[in-house]
């Protein structure tokens, strides 16, 4: 995993475990190893610089200026990416199969390939050029994302435990 990611990772398991989800930047960063357990190396200003302002752009961090300081706060967007990556990170798989079948017309082709793009970042691999397939229990986050770009209709989610013999495809 990349650096930048284990510090987002952290950010957002810290942000998540905060109370009402507030932490000051200072604080955090000179004592990172009492909010985040088992995180032994200390930060540097830059990188947890660099990492608030990538998820405040993204839109799951807001800030709020409370006297001399600046607070960070996840918000509703941020608690849904905090989710998916922890589910991301499980290893455990529970004998599951999360199959995604698309048919956005052509029309819709950019969407299509957002579609594919996020797919690809929670770790579905295709099994036919629009048949996508994982081990990963995100279904309901899969579900509303499909909801949330309006492609309900031309998108079928499911789970089953009854495939045999899967030839996943090798990423594209």
């Amino acid at each position: 995993m990349r650096k930048n990611s284990q510090t987002t990772d952290l950010i957002l398991e810290v942000l998540e475990a905060g109370v009402d989800g507030y932490v000051r930047l200072e604080d955090f960063l000179y004592n990172t190893h009492i909010y985040a357990k088992g995180y032994d190396r200390p930060l540097k200003k830059s990188s947890l610089s660099q990492s608030l302002r990538r998820l405040r752009l993204k839109g799951f961090l807001e800030t709020e200026k409370s006297q001399n300081q600046i607070l960070y706060k996840l918000t509703a967007a941020g608690r849904q990416e905090r989710e998916i990556r922890k589910l991301l990170a499980e290893d455990n798989w529970d004998k599951r199969w999360r199959i995604v079948i698309f048919d956005i017309p052509e029309s819709h082709r950019k969407v299509r390939n957002v579609l594919r793009s996020r797919l690809k970042l929670w770790q579905f691999k295709p099994l036919q050029k629009s048949v996508w397939v994982s081990k990963k229990s995100i279904t309901k986050q899969v579900r509303e994302f499909v909801n949330e770009i309006g492609l309900t209709k031309w998108v079928l989610i499911f789970e089953s435990s009854d495939l045999d013999n899967i030839h996943i495809i090798d990423d594209r």
